[in-house]
């Protein structure tokens, strides 16, 4: 190590205290003139070992804030329905979940075009957030055919997710996915504690069992600690 060049000495006591959780998720790291002076070398030498660090995904910068250092992003696949509930558990860490709103509500025009109903008619409508270890990773905002899941209303989603229980009910025959990446609204920035002007990943979700159009859905996920995956064979 002493043989090493400085910067690469820096980058590795940065990556040491990111790896062994000294420094956590969202900890704010020295600045360069910190650690300029901490290890005797110029802003320059400190400079190339936090971009190295940002390349590699463990570190970001946030303009006037700071550096700090990244939420591993969950993956999920794009062109499957999973569990998030189970795809948490199967990572290792602790799943919970917040149910905002679970109510009858009318469909406007475009819930309506999105569930394939008349303007106006009573459809289900949940929002909920779910956690992994006590971080937002999704916000899901879903509009139910009640003629095709009417005891979703019913349900408790804090035991079981709304995926969960229209697989069970319904069984899933076709998908429709779409995702884009927007800059959230208020509402939805805080309700996935993501700081004002972060992007975040908006899959838009619809599906069937056999030739019924049964849900619809808004699937929202902060930028910087999601990602969704897709692998095809060819």
């Amino acid at each position: 190590m002493a043989q090493s060049p400085r910067y690469l000495q820096i980058k590795q006591y940065l990556n040491d205290k990111i790896q062994s959780r000294t420094w956590p998720p969202g900890f704010r790291i020295p600045t360069e003139i910190e650690l300029s002076e901490q290890f005797s070398v110029s802003r320059m030498t400190a400079n190339k070992a936090i971009r190295d660090l940002v390349k590699d995904g463990l570190l970001e910068r946030t303009p006037r804030l700071g550096t700090f250092v990244c939420q591993k992003k969950a993956e999920s696949p794009l062109m499957e329905i999973r569990n998030i509930a189970a795809e948490v558990k199967n990572r290792g860490h602790a799943y919970a979940t917040q149910v905002i709103s679970q109510s009858t509500v009318k469909a406007n025009d475009d819930i309506a075009l999105q569930l394939g109903v008349r303007h106006g008619t009573n459809v289900y409508f949940t929002q909920i957030v779910h956690y992994e270890n006590d971080t937002p990773i999704q916000l899901e905002e879903r509009w139910v055919n009640p003629d095709f899941a009417p005891d979703y209303i019913e349900q408790d989603f804090t035991q079981q997710t709304p995926n969960e229980y229209l697989v069970q009910t319904c069984p899933l025959s076709d998908i429709e996915h779409t995702v884009e990446a927007i800059l959230p609204a208020k509402r939805i920035s805080d309700l996935l504690k993501m700081r004002t002007g972060s992007p975040c990943l908006l899959l838009n979700r619809r599906t069937w069992s056999e030739k019924n159009l049964v849900s619809s859905a808004l699937l929202y996920h902060p930028g910087d600690k999601y990602k969704l995956s897709s692998r095809s064979r060819v």
